[in-house]
């Protein structure tokens, strides 16, 4: 079986070339591709990319930049595993806790996990942004009757049908909430797994703002007063090699 990591990538030159090296240098359970979505770059992204010599490396590239979702919907599209996780080239998360997202998936005990940050002095961006992710994963909570930890966790491990079946359509950082929503709309529960993280700083590049977070509450909501679909998609197992 093979695991999709799907790394969107928008001017990340200065950190793109650690990133991939870091997701290929994990002891993984299974197979697996990395699948990233150059999204429009207008730094050097594209050249770092180009002097990666790894076979399970493959490199897809939009002509203009459309957003996170875009992008992940972009490498979902060319996906080849059939599980699939989102990893972000910022190195704010470490691969090295991809292994854990797996191991409930591979001992029967879920089908969609989510990497859990806990945040702390050392690895919150800030006040606000802290209270902002609590804020709106409170809120899903609130919504939908359930006790998910981080809606914003770019850690999103699934059944790559899953993720097809859901028709996200944002086109920014409001899939987060759009993933999520659907998910717990469906009456999917997200199995939660303690990760490490570190978040970098306006002036390394972090891109969120408090837009996207007034975004996700109307997705949240939008979502909540929809019908739930009355054909779910059965998960798919993934079993070691």
């Amino acid at each position: 079986m093979q695991l999709s990591i799907l790394m969107p990538v928008y001017n990340e030159e200065e950190r793109v070339a650690e990133a991939v090296k870091q997701a290929l240098e994990v002891d993984y359970p299974c197979e697996i591709e990395i699948v990233v979505v150059d999204d429009g770059s207008t730094d050097g992204t594209a050249r770092v990319l180009d002097g990666v010599d790894d076979a399970r490396l493959r490199v897809v590239t939009h002509p203009r930049n459309a957003g996170k979702g875009a992008a992940i919907r972009t490498a979902v599209a060319s996906a080849r595993g059939e599980y699939m996780v989102i990893l972000d080239a910022d190195l704010e998360y470490d691969p090295q806790d991809i292994p854990k997202l797996l191991a409930p998936v591979l001992d029967g005990s879920a089908t969609v996990v989510y990497g859990n940050r806990t945040f702390g002095s050392h690895s919150a961006y800030s006040f606000w942004y802290v209270v902002g992710n609590r804020g709106v994963t409170t809120a899903a909570n609130m919504l939908f009757n359930s006790y998910i930890g981080d809606l914003e966790t770019c850690f999103k491990l699934m059944p790559v049908e899953l993720y097809r079946s859901l028709d996200i359509r944002s086109r920014g950082f409001g899939m987060e909430a759009e993933v999520t929503a659907k998910l717990l709309r469906r009456q999917i529960r997200p199995y939660d797994v303690p990760i490490t993280y570190r978040a970098r700083g306006r002036d390394e590049g972090k891109k969120i703002t408090w837009r996207d977070g007034v975004q996700a509450l109307w997705i949240l909501g939008r979502e909540r007063a929809r019908r739930r679909p009355a054909v779910i998609p059965a998960a798919t197992s993934l079993s070691k090699r």
